[in-house]
């Protein structure tokens, strides 16, 4: 069952910097919501991915929901083992736990169109396939709160499409709660529920978007003319 997250007057600085990253920010995600940030870089996107998995501590303020339940994150980067084969790099969260599971192993690889690849080593993968084997090592932990990092930039358009229709048969099959990061506006609108435009020092929610398509969504949908009046919205928001 997936739990929500509230960011609720959350103040951040860095160490070292002039004024704050964030002064009572404040945030929420629904239950099973996927939610998508755009904005420019270095505005303190990844900032709050970090935050809201407890892998930064607020300053002031709470992060409630996200990193009190189970969570997982997805890099930009696959940061696979290279040593170890895809069923192994999958169930590594598995065994720091303390588990065993090969059965949820062998779903999650299912999930993902991974399963004919579960004995090669991610050497012999492509970019592509690296990703979804990241994203089935998220999804093995079972998490109520699946946060992304841009976790498709590397991908070229192709490949890119087919990861949008293997995270949307993933995530639907899960509900979690999703907090994501990207900086292309067809994605976010493909893939999000709510968009959500932030941007300035300290960083504030600019605009937000609410995305009523029916799931799945196909690739395609990026030209429909509705899509394209939400996309020149948030892009006229940045």
């Amino acid at each position: 069952m997936a739990d929500g997250l509230q960011f609720s007057g959350v103040d951040f600085t860095w160490p070292g910097a002039d004024r704050p990253l964030l002064a009572g920010f404040e945030l929420a995600l629904a239950p099973g919501e996927v939610t998508v940030l755009v904005g420019e870089s270095g505005c303190g996107k990844s900032t709050l991915l970090r935050l809201a998995v407890g892998l930064l501590a607020p300053d002031r303020g709470t992060v409630s929901g996200g990193a009190a339940v189970s969570r997982a994150f997805v890099f930009q980067s696959p940061n696979l083992l290279p040593w170890r084969t895809v069923a192994e790099n999958v169930a590594l969260p598995l065994e720091l736990a303390g588990r065993a599971d090969p059965a949820l192993v062998a779903a999650c690889l299912g999930a993902v169109g991974l399963a004919d690849a579960a004995d090669q080593l991610p050497g012999a993968l492509s970019g592509g396939m690296r990703m979804r084997c990241s994203l089935a090592r998220a999804l093995v932990q079972e998490p109520a709160l699946l946060v992304l990092d841009e976790p498709f930039s590397a991908l070229d358009a192709i490949t890119r499409r087919a990861a949008w229709a293997t995270f949307q048969e993933a995530w639907i099959a899960r509900e979690a709660t999703v907090l994501m990061v990207t900086h292309d506006i067809d994605e976010a609108v493909i893939l999000g529920d709510r968009v959500v435009v932030v941007g300035g020092q300290p960083l504030a929610l600019r605009h937000e978007l609410r995305v009523p398509l029916p799931r799945p969504r196909a690739a395609t949908l990026r030209h429909d003319p509705d899509v394209g009046r939400w996309v020149d919205e948030i892009e006229g928001a940045l």
